[in-house]
């Protein structure tokens, strides 16, 4: 089948790679311009761009999907379908309508819950203990089409949002290969989403980062978790940010919120009685380590309150 893909992080890479590998012809890549990146603002292509660019894909990077240009580009490509992974940018209504088989989206929920830009961050941070992706028909609300197909998957008690994203890239990049392979067949049943059953994940922010710990374990381990590796969950040790990479629950011991009860492991008192082990830290101006890596260099008395 004639596809154009439209994609931006590294999410959407193994979807692209299975249409590949799958022998449709991807006529063209749509991803977001590049971006400026470190110290020396150096220009960095997205990842579904340098993939695209490995394999001989042609790549169109336009700032709006909504100029006569960008259609008429589209319209010269002529595709049969367009799938669309994490692009970024709202499609037009001209743009939905314009491939014989319309627009896909591969989205890393199960739909209609977690619609918008975080859905694997705040399944997380919310404590669901399972989640999955969704394909879905496109149309001009956010993620609000028809739904095609689904696959569900535990999280983990201790996995974090960067190790479920790996997780679920892959399973959509099956899952859209299975609804290209049952629309080629003419079996593809369309479902329509209950809006009552919807809520939204909206983009993270740094605002989400500081951990309250007068709030049950479960609860910051969550956020820890959700939080992972972007923007983080962070608390103040020694009047420095301290970061928190990795935790697991640990037994309820008294204390106040945010009390060091143990050293190593490190054990701080949450709320309502509960205690988390933290696992993996960053103290401000250094590196991401194991705790106990970390006191080898630092001390950090029972007693001393965080936060």
């Amino acid at each position: 089948m004639k596809i154009v893909f439209m994609g931006t992080p590294d999410f959407a890479v193994p979807t692209l790679l299975r249409l590949l590998q799958d022998g449709h012809e991807v006529c063209g890549v749509f991803t977001q311009p590049d971006k400026a990146k470190g110290r020396s603002s150096t220009l960095q292509p997205p990842p579904v761009k340098a993939a695209a660019v490995e394999h001989g894909i042609p790549v169109f990077q336009p700032q709006s999907m909504k100029t006569q240009e960008t259609l008429e580009l589209l319209q010269q490509l002529a595709p049969e379908l367009i799938i669309v992974v994490a692009y970024g940018k709202i499609l037009p209504k001209s743009v939905l309508e314009l491939p014989q088989h319309g627009c896909i989206n591969v989205h890393a929920s199960l739909l209609p819950k977690y619609r918008g830009a975080a859905p694997i961050q705040w399944s997380i941070i919310n404590g669901e203990t399972v989640t999955g992706v969704t394909t879905m028909c496109m149309d001009v609300g956010v993620d609000t089409g028809d739904m095609l197909l689904k696959a569900e998957t535990p999280i983990g008690e201790n996995e974090t949002a960067e190790q479920l994203h790996d997780r679920l890239s892959q399973m959509g990049a099956q899952l859209c290969s299975e609804t290209i392979t049952l629309l080629q067949q003419g079996k593809l049943v369309r479902s329509r989403q209950d809006d009552a059953g919807s809520c939204y994940a909206p983009m993270l922010t740094r605002e989400l980062s500081p951990v309250d710990w007068t709030k049950p374990a479960q609860q910051i381990h969550n956020q820890v978790r959700g939080l992972t590796p972007w923007p983080g969950a962070e608390t103040r040790f020694a009047g420095k940010r301290l970061k928190i990479h990795a935790s697991r629950l640990a037994a309820d011991r008294a204390g106040k919120p945010g009390e060091i009860l143990s050293e190593l492991p490190l054990v701080v008192a949450c709320g309502e009685g509960t205690a988390l082990e933290l696992t993996e830290i960053q103290y401000e101006g250094g590196k991401r380590m194991q705790v106990s890596d970390f006191l080898r260099g630092h001390r950090m008395e029972t007693g001393t309150l965080l936060g």
